[in-house]
């Protein structure tokens, strides 16, 4: 029979291994905001039929295609380690893509094969872990339709700020002509009301 500070030990050890997990993962998400190199991606218009999935705003980026010199080494689905640079207009792009981690930077992010075009042009699909933007529930909508609002006006840029460092990232913001959307989304409602 276990005595009762035993069972008292047990349970206090089982409590602080359970705050544990969640809190170090706060921890590395906060390290890598802190510490990340952050990169602008520059967002693509998405089917406009695109449901609003609960509270977050679906995103696609500009910087998802990349072209391989042999389209038959690319598989859907596969792991991909995508190299980031910037363009002249500082926005992200595609510096190069592998099957393994590069060791001689840290501006690199993890994703997945989405397409392979199989025709010759040998161009592949890259998906991104960071393509949702969460919002608090009452700017969630008015939120979604703001940012397609934006997506068919040629005149706006709307960008996602995310902070990559050694494949992960944290999608810090989205925002619309540099201003975040949950500022213009609050301008929105304030007039409304």
């Amino acid at each position: 029979m276990i005595g009762k500070n035993t069972q008292i030990m047990a349970f206090v050890i089982l409590a602080l291994a359970q705050l544990a997990i969640p809190a170090n993962m706060i921890w590395q998400q906060e390290r890598l905001l802190e510490k990340g190199t952050e990169f602008k991606f520059k967002t693509a218009p998405v089917d406009p039929n695109d449901p609003f999935r609960g509270k977050y705003i679906t995103l696609s980026y500009e910087a998802s295609s990349f072209d391989v010199s042999n389209e038959m080494d690319w598989e859907h689905g596969q792991a991909v380690y995508v190299e980031l640079t910037t363009d002249q207009k500082g926005f992200a792009k595609i510096a190069s893509i592998s099957h393994g981690a590069p060791d001689y930077t840290e501006a690199y992010v993890e994703g997945s094969i989405l397409f392979v075009t199989r025709n010759g042009s040998n161009r592949v699909t890259i998906g991104y872990p960071f393509d949702r933007f969460y919002m608090e529930e009452s700017k969630a909508q008015p939120a979604e339709v703001t940012y397609q609002t934006a997506q068919r006006d040629t005149t706006k840029t709307t960008y996602a700020l995310v902070r990559v460092k050694n494949g992960k990232a944290v999608l810090k913001d989205v925002l619309i002509d540099g201003v975040p959307i949950k500022e213009l989304v609050g301008k929105e409602l304030l007039e409304n009301d």
